[in-house]
């Protein structure tokens, strides 16, 4: 199917006016295409051999409209770094409508009634961050919002300094977060706080619909798959950077890349925005940040669901998320069956590669060829004591392995990824991209695609970080 057959619906725009407010987008000038993902123009139904360059600039940049498409901004509100703002809203971002299951939305495209002070814009390089990694995400297999193109322009936009202007075309089977509801709650709402509340299920649990306490069975699930998510941020080394109430999916996928991170050498409280002052969203924050942000959801879904049973239903948030963890933490180590002890052997593991200042990725992915011999995993320790120690105790736990060594290689190599996008990787194509070279943003687009490939030519950015680059820190424009 070509983009101009492609016809869009709007079933948010049939809930009342407070949810959102019809904006169109504001075009750049000469817009020019950064990057067209084939992956998720399929997921649309669109052929992507058929996408031409012109008409896919022109629906970025707002000069063409598809079937059935009408502009919008939703409305909602948020916890930002714990301090509550009763409105915040799309304010650099415009929805276009539905199709396929999937919500397309304008990130960069203009303000909105809800812009506030800002100018409705995106850089490209916070554009080509958030295009690349939403792909990598679900490279690794976890939930997230995609990304079909990216744009960038001649437009000056005022940053740091002068940046280029850039849209980013995204994808969400639901923009609705964690805020929407707190928006309708905390305004005394409470009719228009059901009404969201039923539209969500209609869209992403259509399972409860007439369902026996629908708002609790949707409630239990949102927790669910919150505590699963971050274990899986957990597992990659993943550092969100803004956990705040409006940047929460309301159905369990990463959402709103900013000052994202994948871990260099492991640092437990790492920071990765250089705006979170006190480290409320460092590495080790996290799970405890998701059971917060669950508790300010609770609070507002309280009209709808008892007390008791929220609170229930909030301390399975922890065990649910411990549960994921060690599997995924078992399916790192290529473990068979569970043991008591496996526990105590994970944090060890992570309090080892602290100490000894271990790059997390190469050290997984080394890991998945261990035979024994540990000449290539102790060229990755600054200090080889601490992990000499450690592997003695995986040799014993691998010792109650019932599969092959050949067997467990074939599983961990598909488990622990070859390449994750780590920011001085993205750097460099960010860097090309300013100067009008776009090559690294695909080529990184196809690794970001397959991270457990080989990629032989690309063999340096499976690499342990240069000391220079480590663990660095951005700001929520980058």
């Amino acid at each position: 199917m070509k983009l101009s057959d492609l016809t869009l619906t709007t079933p948010y725009l049939e809930l009342d006016p407070i949810f959102y407010h019809e904006s169109a987008p504001t075009s750049l000038k000469n817009p020019r295409l950064v990057s067209l993902n084939p992956a998720a123009a399929e997921l649309l139904g669109l052929a992507p051999e058929e996408l031409s360059s012109a008409e896919t600039v022109a629906l970025l940049n707002g000069q063409s409209q598809l079937n059935g498409s009408r502009f919008y901004a939703m409305c909602y509100a948020g916890h930002q770094f714990g301090h509550y703002v009763p409105r915040l809203g799309d304010g650099r971002a415009i929805n276009l409508g539905k199709a396929n299951g999937w919500n397309l939305q304008l990130k960069g495209s203009g303000q909105t009634l809800y812009s506030r002070q800002g100018d409705g814009r995106a850089v490209l390089r916070s554009s080509i961050r958030e295009y690349l990694m939403s792909e990598a995400m679900d490279g690794l297999g976890i939930a997230t919002s995609r990304a079909l193109a990216i744009i960038t322009s001649d437009e000056k936009v005022a940053r740091e300094r002068w940046e280029k202007g850039s849209i980013v075309l995204r994808l969400a089977p639901s923009w609705i977060r964690f805020g929407s509801f707190e928006y309708f709650f905390h305004a005394n709402r409470h009719a228009e706080l059901e009404k969201l509340a039923d539209f969500l299920i209609r869209e992403s649990f259509p399972e409860l619909v007439g369902a026996e306490e629908p708002y609790l069975k949707m409630f239990a699930e949102i927790v669910r798959r919150t505590a699963e998510l971050i274990a899986q941020w957990q597992s990659v080394g993943f550092n969100h950077g803004v956990m705040n109430t409006d940047n929460m999916s309301a159905i369990g996928i990463t959402i709103d890349y900013g000052p994202f991170a994948f871990m260099d050498t492991f640092e437990s409280g790492y920071i990765c925005n250089h705006t979170d002052t006190y480290g409320r969203y460092s590495y080790d924050s996290q799970p405890g940040i998701g059971l917060w942000n669950l508790q300010r959801l609770a609070l507002a879904l309280s009209p709808l669901i008892p007390q008791d049973k929220l609170e229930a239903e909030l301390e399975r948030y922890a065990p649910c998320f411990t549960t994921k963890l060690l599997e995924l933490l078992r399916a790192k180590l290529g473990l068979d069956e569970a043991q008591e002890s496996d526990g105590d052997l994970f944090r060890s593991l992570f309090a080892m590669m602290e100490n000894a200042q271990i790059d997390m990725t190469p050290f997984f992915r080394t890991l998945s060829r261990y035979d024994g011999k540990r000449s290539a995993l102790l060229s990755l320790a600054l200090s080889p004591d601490p992990l000499n120690a450690w592997l003695d105790r995986y040799d014993a736990r691998l010792s109650l392995n019932t599969s092959s060594t050949d067997e467990r290689h074939v599983r961990m190599l598909r488990t622990n990824p070859k390449y994750v996008l780590k920011n001085h990787i993205l750097q460099e194509a960010i860097t090309r991209a300013e100067n009008e070279d776009f090559t690294l943003v695909n080529d990184l687009l196809r690794i970001a695609r397959d991270p457990y490939g080989e990629h032989e030519s690309f063999e340096r950015y499976a690499l342990p970080t240069p000391p220079s680059l480590n663990n660095l820190k951005l700001s929520c424009s980058s």
